[in-house]
């Protein structure tokens, strides 16, 4: 079974080895054809905390990790041009 990769966005990196990335999923309506964007935020593991707010990062799924962390950084694809 393949495992799962989403890219996204960081919008939290508060947390110790953690950080929040937001995937926006591009859909039309089946109904109104109009483009429906939904969002989905998922807490990752960050082991060297090398994120920053607005890095567009590669997050993989893998094994509960705790209570709502179940996928890990694998790589950042570009770093945010926002100094924080």
């Amino acid at each position: 079974m393949p495992v799962k990769q989403q890219i996204g966005i960081v919008i939290s990196n508060k947390m110790q080895k953690t950080i929040v990335v937001k995937v926006e999923n591009r859909y039309s309506h089946p109904i109104y054809s109009k483009t429906v964007v939904k969002t989905t935020k998922y807490l990752a593991h960050d082991e060297l905390e090398t994120c920053n707010i607005g890095d567009q990062v590669l997050v993989e799924e893998c094994r509960p990790l705790s209570k709502k962390k179940r996928w890990k950084l694998i790589q950042v694809l570009s770093k945010s041009s926002l100094l924080s």
